[in-house]
């Protein structure tokens, strides 16, 4: 007998959100994420998995977070970031047994670190502390503020960052750690941020990714340097985006991942020839890689080891320098949450609606694959979940019809017809995320007998670039027509009736609002994190001065007619489907003024039942990574307002003098 899914599953859930194989292959470093419900928060410990399937071996037991595992080149010893003394610091762990040892003390957080070749010393980011008055300005003998008034001063772009904050009282720059003194060497100075690096295979270079200098900060590019910061040069100057640079094994070679363009989401892989100093893509614009810090370098150092997109799901693939298609090592209908490769194995977490969060395992070849761990065994005991992949014939836009995919979730054993949610994914130059933390009430809404459609409409990525890119310009007009016909097929097919409801958060909040103002047949929506004034994003959101452009096909400009045409705002007073708006308060890339703006109107325009929750100390990220008290609050408020609202009739959309009369009253 099982037992159906509930909110409160989340505070059993075990999500795997890093792996890294040790150099001989004798186990894997896995960073799990845990929740503790009386002090309403999610700490992470770091596990050794053996690849033989044995019981995994708890290696941390801090009450704080613990990720960022680092294997010693002779995988005797491993290296992490831990906040257990109150900021993010180093600790080093002799696998042989003992407790782990902090090295060092920084004044910021350490964001992530990297051991050198010879194992005595590791290089370090982390966060400095700058004044923003001096403007990026180094003057000799200031230090920053301390003591009183200390003003946000924004005299560069961005100026704040999701999750973050305000971002220009601090840098993050390199260091060189002492393993054994403790002692530390700052290697890199200036007013930007250093991303993401990686060490050559003698020591001698560093490759990194840094934002720019001046007034907009938010490119990056490749830089290479000695290992003691000196001879920096610029590598790249034409990617909006440059991560995760990776040395070949001879040192003459650095792959990279990039975007071209600013608010471009979709990254492909390259190469640079660090003696000429020029950079190369490969393979074409559609082989996308799914996740940067995947990209690892074989062993011969002619191919890249990385996890790619493809169709809404991801695959391991080895990818050949010299050119050459990419082979695909292992793949299926899921999702990688952690990717990792090193002593003749590749590792990686799952995501999938059917499955819980765990570490699986095959050989280089992509061969012998297995499941290695049972961090959720209490998923046995829930209702099996079936997802399958749906096709639908669709309007493309262009007067034509083309094939979109989709995943279908139901409880299995489950016949039709019965409700429907139409939840719509975010980016939206993204596609369907499968994660269970996120997406808890996908099954608790299939243990109560509904179905739920995760459609990888047009604009999605993964489906090659015109499919993605057509969006540009029409948000909204595209892509609703393409959900309405997918759901009139599951009808004729008998899968769904005539209760239909819509939800989705941030691209998905958008099109949830844009839809109850353009039609009257969804009976219940969820509107979270929305784009709702897509003029007022431009200059609020984090990212919007740049993104927005892009996605609104004006990559020179900011067409504010445009935007007015293609924001729900300007059409939600029509609308007549109880709406549930749900948000972040401090969300930095959607911000809380999109949400309001769309539920006032609304409140102001009719009797239609909304409500508007705000979630206190919450970002963009709330309902997947807040506060688990949050996040159960916010999934049980999900499906309620759902069940309260979907056997509601459906009323026609509100006439504009029945908004002006419902305004007067």
């Amino acid at each position: 007998m099982t037992n159906p899914f509930t909110p409160q599953d989340l505070y059993l859930h075990r999500k795997v959100t890093e792996v890294a194989c040790a150099p001989d292959g004798s186990w894997i470093a896995a960073a799990v994420r845990s929740i503790r419900r009386q002090e309403d928060d999610a700490i992470s410990n770091i596990w050794a998995v053996s690849p033989s399937g044995d019981p995994a071996r708890q290696l941390t037991f801090g009450t704080g977070t613990e990720n960022a595992p680092r294997w010693s080149p002779d995988s005797t010893q491993l290296a992490f970031i831990s906040n257990r003394g109150g900021t993010n610091q180093v600790y080093v762990l002799p696998l042989a047994g003992g407790e782990a040892r902090q090295v060092g003390g920084f004044e910021g957080a350490v964001s992530d670190l990297r051991w050198m070749p010879d194992g005595r010393s590791l290089v370090v980011a982390c966060a400095v502390s700058v004044d923003p008055d001096w403007r990026g300005a180094r003057p000799a003998g200031r230090k920053p503020k301390t003591a009183g008034v200390q003003p946000q001063v924004a005299w560069k772009l961005p100026y704040k960052s999701d999750g973050v904050g305000y971002t220009l009282k601090r840098e993050i720059h390199l260091f060189l750690l002492e393993l054994g003194s403790g002692e530390q060497r700052q290697l890199t100075d200036g007013a930007f941020d250093v991303l993401a690096f990686d060490i050559s295979p003698d020591g001698r270079e560093l490759a990194y990714t840094r934002t720019r200098s001046g007034r907009f900060g938010h490119r990056c590019d490749l830089w290479l340097a000695g290992v003691d910061g000196s001879g920096a040069r610029q590598c790249t100057r034409d990617f909006a985006t440059v991560m995760s640079p990776a040395w070949s094994p001879d040192g003459g070679r650095v792959a990279f991942c990039a975007t071209g363009e600013e608010g471009d989401a979709q990254t492909g892989l390259h190469v640079l020839d660090v003696a000429g100093g020029r950079s190369r893509r490969l393979g074409d614009e559609n082989l996308q890689v799914s996740d940067p810090l995947s990209v690892r370098w074989g062993e011969d150092g002619r191919h890249l080891l990385c996890t790619l997109q493809s169709r809404g799901r991801h695959q391991v693939a080895r990818v050949p320098v010299d050119g050459g298609d990419a082979k695909v090592l292992c793949a299926g209908d899921r999702q990688f949450s952690a990717f990792s490769a090193g002593g003749g194995l590749l590792a990686y977490a799952v995501d999938h609606p059917s499955l819980p969060s765990e570490v699986h395992l095959c050989d280089c070849d992509g061969g012998v694959e297995r499941q290695v761990s049972d961090f959720n065994p209490w998923w046995k005991d829930r209702t099996s979940i079936l997802a399958e992949s749906w096709q639908f014939e669709v309007p493309d836009g262009k007067g034509g019809t083309e094939t979109i995919e989709g995943w279908l979730l139901r409880a299995e054993g489950a016949v039709g017809p019965m409700p429907l949610l139409n939840d719509v994914h975010g980016g939206p130059a993204a596609y369907a995320l499968l994660d269970f933390d996120t997406n808890v009430f996908w099954q608790v809404l299939c243990s109560k007998g509904w179905a739920v459609l995760a459609l990888n409409a047009v604009g999605s990525a993964s489906y090659g670039r015109e499919f993605c890119d057509r969006l540009s310009g029409h948000w909204g007009e595209y892509d609703l027509p393409q959900h309405l016909s997918a759901i009139r097929q599951l009808k004729k097919e008998g899968i769904c009736d005539e209760r239909i409801a819509v939800a989705g958060k941030s691209y998905g909040g958008y099109l949830s609002a844009w839809s109850i103002g353009h039609c009257a047949q969804f009976r219940a929506a969820v509107v979270m994190a929305p784009v709702g004034n897509i003029e007022t994003h431009y200059g609020t959101s984090d990212g919007g001065y740049y993104a927005d452009p892009y996605y609104m096909g004006t990559r020179d400009r900011f067409q504010r007619e445009l935007a007015r045409q293609l924001s729900p705002l300007h059409c939600v007073e029509k609308a007549t489907t109880p709406t549930l708006f749900m948000q972040g308060a401090d969300d930095e890339r959607c911000p809380k003024c999109q949400s309001e703006e769309l539920f006032v109107s609304l409140m102001r325009a009719g009797d239609t039942p909304t409500e508007l929750v705000l979630y206190p100390e919450q970002d963009h990220h709330f309902l997947g990574e807040g506060a688990p008290s949050v996040r159960e609050d916010a999934a049980t408020r999900i499906v309620d307002w759902l069940v309260a609202h979907i056997d509601r009739e459906p009323q026609p959309l509100r006439q504009e003098d029945d908004t002006a009369t419902a305004q007067s009253t």
